[in-house]
């Protein structure tokens, strides 16, 4: 029951989550791009031994 008085927290914590959130969606898909541009360097030579 003490949960109903405790004060829910908005405003300013879901601006805070959504930059959060905005900040690991830019660095997970800096990240990917890397991985796949790496991916593809690395691709074209392993590539040929394979083959």
């Amino acid at each position: 029951m003490a949960d109903k008085n405790s004060p829910k927290k908005h405003g300013k914590s879901g601006e805070t989550r959504e930059d959060r959130l905005k900040a690991a969606l830019k660095a997970n898909m800096a990240r990917r791009k890397a991985q796949a541009k790496a991916r593809a360097t690395s691709g074209d030579k392993a590539g040929k031994d394979e083959g």
